[in-house]
């Protein structure tokens, strides 16, 4: 197939990227490699793919223009922004996709509560640009990315995708709410298959430096406290990298084709009659924030100075995943320990960065 990967630069994107290259599909990624967050890390992950052959050349990408990995000839990648549609449109008409798997959002839950805007023009305005470009070229899927922050306020835990999620808590969680509801639109008017993957706590090598493990790895090597959110008593279903991009590329294979049972007097927020669905990825398995510090300070031969704080404006104190749809319509279900997800983050981190565990 010849796929479009939004988000290539980032960290779901770029390990997404690498299993689709190394099965043979021929894919194209996007990314506007902005600075919401260390950009040698992007450039690092861009590197990995053999679209850049030093970290300092991630600095000349130019715009909109296609380059060609070194490693990878059916990896094509371009520096481009979801909301310029005419470049967007342009892409696709050239291009010709046959799936586009849509990993390309402005991240982050707190950054919501300072900088609304860069939701709605990534989130928002970049999301209907991908929708609109799909129904005009004759794309046969489309998968996005939502989140685990569209349960908001709904406490019935395990965290099922027949749920209500129509209480966010913050605009980040409001803006992938969004972007499942207008996928239905466009499903229901223009029979596109559509799927909503909604991550659980996404983590391992190459993360992302504004999430806690990255922060706290960094904290600890570097002797500095942590800070510990409503005081430790937080349990989150962390999904490992490695599981996530298994879960994408099975619903990539197989997309919706409609639910015929589907009962509009008692209807599943998760299906519909069009190729619509939605699914939840993650561990089914919540952490405990804290046993979370102690298998990483067993990583390091270090413990943590701990700062504990009340819970942070839009956060939610637990998240678990009902995955029963992921296992019976994909036979799937992720297992990855927090042990060796962490050890393998760790291992990354330190060869990376280039930290001697020894010295710290």
């Amino acid at each position: 197939m010849k796929i479009l990967v939004t988000g290539t630069a980032g960290f779901i994107g770029s390990h997404l990227a690498l299993k689709l290259l190394e099965r043979g599909d021929e894919v194209v990624g996007l990314d506007n490699i902005n600075d919401y967050y260390d950009q040698s890390v992007k450039y690092g992950r861009l590197q990995r793919s053999g679209i850049l052959k030093e970290l300092s050349d991630g600095e000349n990408i130019e715009y909109n223009t296609l380059l060609t990995s070194s490693t990878f000839p059916n990896y094509k990648f371009i520096k481009l922004n979801l909301e310029d549609k005419e470049n967007i449109d342009k892409l696709f008409k050239e291009q010709k996709f046959d799936r586009v798997i849509n990993l390309a959002a402005q991240a982050g839950v707190r950054y919501s509560l300072t900088n609304p805007m860069a939701y709605i023009d990534s989130n928002i305005i970049g999301f209907i640009n991908i929708l609109e470009a799909c129904r005009h070229n004759e794309i046969k899927g489309l998968a996005y990315a939502s989140s685990s922050s569209v349960y908001g306020l709904n406490e019935a835990q395990p965290f099922s995708t027949s749920s209500n999620v129509d209480h966010p808590m913050s605009l980040y969680a409001a803006s992938k709410k969004s972007n499942e509801l207008m996928a239905h639109t466009y499903s229901h008017l223009y029979n596109i298959p559509t799927t909503g993957l909604r991550f659980f706590t996404v983590y391992g090598p190459w993360g992302r430096p504004d999430m806690a493990l990255y922060l706290f790895t960094k904290a600890i090597i570097e002797g500095k406290p942590i800070d510990v959110f409503n005081h430790g008593n937080m349990q989150r279903d962390f999904t490992y990298i490695d599981d996530i991009v298994e879960g994408i590329i099975r619903v990539n294979d197989n997309p919706p084709k409609g639910n015929s049972e589907w009962d509009g007097k008692n209807p599943d927020p998760s299906t519909s009659p069009a190729p619509y669905k939605i699914y939840n990825i993650g561990n089914n398995n919540p952490v405990k924030l804290m046993d979370f510090i102690e298998a990483l300070e067993n990583k390091l031969g270090r413990k943590a100075e701990k700062n504990m704080l009340p819970i942070q404006a839009g956060d939610v104190p637990s998240t678990y995943a009902d995955v029963t749809d992921l296992i019976a319509d994909l036979d799937y279900k992720p297992e990855t320990t927090i042990e060796e997800g962490i050890n393998n983050f760790v291992d990354w981190y330190v060869d990376f960065f280039k930290v001697d565990l020894e010295k710290i």
